[in-house]
């Protein structure tokens, strides 16, 4: 494979910069650009080791920095890797990139590094996978999730399912050779216990994703109410700062307003909608008919209510409209009052949280409620689970396989067909681990990943 290069450090002013080199030429490369202070080549460095000098172009002084040497096999891409830490300026960074490229290396794609990692067996794919979910992870049990899954959880799990498969086709391929032997592995009873257990901890990938999902892409939310009950102020609570437009008119927000909070461990994809009423005005109707849609994709609903007046027909007609939906009622202004009229909500809504928004007070109460509607278990953040919709797939599919296998032993079908089966779901299992993969699936991996990664 060519040598490559990119910055691995964010596109922006910082204390340092690192330019990443990797390949089978990457230490003549660096040699061509770095001259140590100690005055020991690069290619005699050993791996693990830092030397501190400048970065040159055409013998032109460009950056005092200092280069780290890893040596194949050991490195994070299993190829020679050199890695320049400069000052961390754009046009510095960039300019020892440029000389880089100019004495041998090529333009690294995104994800190419990790790409190779995976490629030259230093990551399986569930792991190449999770080093973008440890990038992107926005907070603590984000980040426990995908730390998990990068340290191998998922492919241990899979080669453990994997390895009980194998047996069992040993043992049907044994007997198709030798079918006058009594052999245990293909007695029905051995391979439906074998079956069920698989079947059972892929299962347990599958039950914990939507735990998984909320806590990495969040939950879409809708706040909706009648104007003036103080939905755009709480949605400014949650942020953290004036994102709505916030008044005493009614119909003061007339479209979507979007924003990502956290709650604790939580993210919401929040979405703050006009006041949802009988009107005639025309842009107002345009606005409420947004805000029904929103309701209608939103995973979840806060219904927030004016508790310092009755209830009103408006709140009424939207109570009918949440029957179906997971929602948590919020009575606002409390700090005003809390009117009695609001009892009977403890009839609709299993979730009742009573805030002040103008004043900040019980929001914390949010959390827990969004955390029981969900059935969100915090000792279940470090669960290994299918990490994506790829990861998803290929266990629904080894499962379906597994389920079939078990149909056609039950029913006295041919050992033949029960084979056939079971080598089809240990091939979506090593097609999770990316052992057994198409080039056009790795590269729709890696395209998702960023440049210099």
């Amino acid at each position: 494979m060519s040598t490559i290069a990119a910055i691995s450090t964010p596109n922006a002013v910082g204390g340092i910069a690192v330019i990443r080199i990797s390949g089978e030429n990457a230490l003549d490369v660096a040699a061509k650009i770095f001259k140590p202070f100690n005055g020991v080549p690069v290619a005699e460095m050993k791996g693990y080791t830092c030397s501190y000098g400048i970065a040159c172009e055409n013998g032109e002084r460009i950056d005092d920095c200092i280069l780290t040497v890893f040596k194949a096999p050991h490195s994070y891409t299993g190829e020679d890797t050199a890695e320049i830490s400069c000052h961390g300026g754009l046009y510095v960074s960039r300019k020892i990139l440029r000389a880089a490229l100019k004495n041998g290396a090529e333009n690294a794609e995104g994800g190419e590094f990790t790409k190779r990692a995976f490629l030259n067996g230093k990551l399986d794919l569930t792991q190449a996978e999770a080093v973008m979910d440890v990038i992107s992870a926005k907070g603590e049990a984000e980040l426990k999730m995908a730390e998990n899954l990068r340290q191998g959880a998922i492919f241990k799990k899979a080669k453990k399912c994997s390895g009980k498969l194998l047996r069992l086709l040993s043992g049907l391929a044994a007997w198709t050779d030798y079918p006058d032997e009594d052999i245990e592995e293909v007695e029905p009873q051995n391979m439906l216990e074998t079956l069920d257990f698989t079947a059972k901890e892929l299962h347990s990938l599958i039950d914990s994703y939507d735990d998984g999902r909320i806590i990495r892409e969040g939950i879409s939310t809708a706040i909706v109410g009648r104007p003036n009950v103080g939905k755009s102020t709480l949605f400014n609570c949650l942020s953290g700062f004036q994102r709505s437009i916030v008044t005493d008119i009614a119909g003061t927000t007339r479209d979507v307003v979007e924003e990502t909070v956290r709650l604790g461990d939580i993210v919401l994809r929040l979405s703050d909608t006009a006041g949802i009423h009988n009107t005639d005005d025309i842009i107002e109707g345009i606005g409420i008919d947004i805000a029904e849609k929103a309701i209608d994709s939103a995973e979840l609903v806060i219904a927030v209510f004016d508790g310092s007046c009755p209830p009103t027909a408006d709140d009424f007609n939207l109570i009918d409209r949440l029957n179906d939906k997971k929602t948590i009622a919020v009575i606002n202004k409390t700090d005003v009052g809390t009117d009695p009229g609001y009892e009977f909500l403890k009839n609709d809504f299993i979730q009742i949280v009573y805030i002040s928004a103008k004043e900040n007070e019980n929001i914390q109460c949010l959390e827990s409620a969004v955390k029981k509607i969900f059935e969100i278990d915090p000792d279940s953040f470090a669960n290994v689970s299918a990490a994506n919709e790829r990861q998803k797939r290929c266990i629904e599919k080894s499962l379906l396989c597994i389920e079939s296998a078990k149909e056609a032993i039950i029913s006295g079908e041919m050992l033949d067909a029960v084979n056939v089966l079971i080598d089809e779901a240990e091939g979506f299992l090593l097609e999770l681990t990316g052992e057994r993969i198409t080039n056009a699936v790795v590269d729709e991996v890696f395209s998702h990943f960023c440049v210099g990664k």
